[in-house]
């Protein structure tokens, strides 16, 4: 079987309500891509029928695998990425926040030379429909000062959830990653870095969805997570080229 062109990586939990309509859209755009497509949606131990409801619009179009239990969006993200075949892996929220029809705009990015292609909405030209709370702004602003001054300096959005890896640039940045919750984004980057990979980011059109999951537990453990980065890439975790 040929390798696909693109594989699209949806990691679910409890997205009954918001996944069909997602498919939908990713199926429809399958449709359009030059070479095989491949979606997998990866289930986080779901308590709803977001397995079921992916199978059902997906069928032979999906590849739907669901982990043992809630293990978390980092690991739901990585397993969905090292399962992937295809040339350019991209990964993208089930909500679609931003959309993908923005993905070849990552992908003129790619063809220049860039290894790693990151939607930003924080360069001139971004279109950023709906905004989050100003509490979550704020802290979301924090949190990036936390990681240009410590991790990737060069880097103003490493959080939005729609990014574009080769496949090389793939298996050596979530390979070795280890982190299972939000700032998994931001662990992938820092390691692909490390292995060379060039990072650009590119302006896009982003629409924050309420029903977001990410609550003031996850976004303080975050911040830590930032410091347990450091700690790992001291400690040599990030040198294996196999998974952690």
């Amino acid at each position: 079987m040929s390798t696909p062109a693109l594989s699209i990586v949806i990691p679910a939990f409890n997205e009954e309500q918001r996944l069909p309509q997602t498919l939908e859209r990713l199926l429809a755009y399958q449709a359009t891509v030059a070479g095989r497509c491949e979606l997998i949606v990866v289930d986080d131990g779901s308590r709803d029928a977001t397995a079921s409801v992916a199978r059902q619009i997906g069928g032979a179009h999906v590849q739907v695998v669901s982990n043992d239990g809630n293990r978390g969006k980092g690991h739901s993200v990585r397993r969905g990425m090292l399962l992937a075949r295809g040339a350019r892996r991209l990964m993208t929220d089930a909500d679609l926040s931003t959309p993908i029809e923005d993905l070849p705009q990552l992908g003129l990015k790619m063809d220049a030379g860039w290894s790693v292609v990151i939607a930003s909405r924080a360069l001139p030209g971004s279109n950023v429909e709906v905004r989050q709370p100003w509490y979550r702004e704020t802290m979301g602003r924090a949190f990036n000062l936390l990681v240009r001054a410590l991790l990737l300096p060069d880097l103003h959005d490493t959080q939005c959830g729609f990014k574009l890896f080769s496949a090389q640039a793939a298996q050596d940045a979530f390979g070795p990653a280890r982190l299972d919750g939000f700032c998994f984004d931001v662990e992938t980057l820092y390691i692909a870095r490390r292995r060379g990979h060039r990072i650009a980011e590119v302006p896009v059109t982003w629409r924050n969805d309420v029903a977001t999951r990410v609550g003031w537990r996850q976004g303080t453990r975050a911040f830590l997570d930032v410091l347990r980065i450091r700690a790992n890439a001291w400690a040599g975790h990030y040198d294996a080229r196999g998974p952690a």
